[in-house]
């Protein structure tokens, strides 16, 4: 059990990115001081911390001064070496664990962890050397090949449909451990959000529904239009069982597949907030930055609402280049958001980063309206003003 952290402590972050500093910001709304650690001088969830320790996630020193100024401790980033969160783990509450964001971070062992919760998963093989490639069954092909670790919004996978293409692919990747999945006849995509506290008791938010372009996340749609409430209740319940069985402290997002048979799938988890869960700020009583906080400091969980229908639109570096621009840095353009923000019920977060890339997460747009169909409407509208493709 953690002892109640209450507001007027500090509470510390690994990371500084957009997850970092929503979190940041929720946190100091309920009157906490931040601290962050990140090597990055420009970090968004540094810019605007009480505390930024300029540090790798590995640094001895910069691991010190995080113990030494936070009550707690979370993660905004998968990614984050789980022995440093062992490290912090063994003088200061950690949320989610190191343990559990292990799994987490290797696709092989995530893939273990639903079998052993009886979650369902795409048919798949773990290739770690050339005789397990060789070995590869036939029914798996065509597939999707993934690194087992560091992939993220698209990055260390590669579509295959034959065996060449998948000779091929693994030598791309760098013979590096790989899983590959079987494609299925997908007709929909969805996540779960829960937070589960120290004591087992565990809360969630209804599915968000979404869609993937070219790996990464661009909208989400709550109440998800295509769920029926049965498929909603066995995402739940099984993102609950995955958490369960983790001892998972913290808030955690699991992605499914929905097939075209009603069927569900597991895809993968992410041990923090989720990009799919950012509506929450606009849309629910209590946000999935919130709920971190509550999880963490062993404060009371309650169930969230939704209090308004919701779009959300991811904004990529993309939308400040004009079509024809070539390289990075030619045709720079500042989007119409003044044009978005003439509309009802729009709300625009930009994250504090200073240069435009394509493909990089630099804001999202959600938008708020007393129906769905009334949400869509106007995120259509929005996603026309900014030239995104309509969904």
């Amino acid at each position: 059990m953690t002892p109640f952290i209450a507001p007027g402590a500090t509470l510390g972050v690994m990371g500084g990115g957009q997850l970092g500093r929503m979190f940041v910001h929720a946190a100091q709304q309920m009157g906490y001081f931040t601290v962050v650690l990140d090597a990055d001088p420009a970090s968004p969830a540094g810019l605007v911390a009480h505390h930024h320790i300029k540090a790798d996630y590995l640094d001895e020193q910069g691991l010190a001064q995080l113990m030494q100024r936070s009550a707690a401790i979370t993660t905004e980033f998968e990614n984050v070496p789980a022995e440093a969160l062992m490290t912090l783990g063994a003088h200061r509450p950690v949320a989610p664990g190191s343990e559990a964001v292990a799994v987490c971070q290797d696709r092989a062992a995530e893939k273990r962890h639903f079998a052993r919760c009886d979650v369902a998963c795409a048919p798949h093989a773990v290739i770690e050397n050339a005789a397990q490639l060789d070995a590869v069954p036939d029914h798996l092909l065509p597939g999707i090949l993934k690194t087992t670790r560091l992939g993220y919004d698209g990055k260390g996978q590669v579509c295959v449909s034959t065996r060449a293409e998948l000779d091929a692919a693994w030598e791309s990747l760098g013979g590096v451990s790989t899983v590959l999945e079987k494609r299925l006849p997908l007709a929909f995509e969805v996540s779960v959000i829960v937070a589960r506290s120290a004591s087992g008791q565990v809360v969630h938010f209804p599915l968000q529904q979404n869609l993937h372009r070219d790996g990464i996340l661009a909208v989400t749609q709550v109440p998800a239009p295509d769920l029926t409430p049965a498929v909603q209740q066995r995402a739940i319940d099984a993102a609950e069982r995955v958490a369960e069985s983790l001892g998972y402290v913290g808030v955690l997002c699991v992605e499914f597949f929905v097939l075209h048979d009603g069927s569900l799938v597991a895809n993968e988890m992410a041990p923090r907030p989720h990009n799919s869960g950012h509506y929450t700020v606009d849309a629910c009583d209590l946000s999935q930055f919130d709920l971190q906080i509550r999880t963490m400091t062993g404060a009371p969980l309650v169930a969230p609402r939704l209090h308004s229908p919701a779009v959300m639109l991811n904004l990529l570096g993309d939308l400040w280049f004009a079509p024809d621009a070539g390289s990075q840095n030619d045709g720079v353009r500042e989007p119409d958001w003044a044009g978005v923000l003439a509309l009802p019920g729009v709300h625009l977060h930009l994250y504090g980063k200073a240069m435009p890339r394509r493909a990089r997460k630099m804001g999202h747009l959600t938008v708020t309206a007393a129906s769905a169909v009334e949400a869509r409407r106007v995120a259509l509208e929005a996603a026309a003003i900014l030239g995104l493709p309509a969904f």
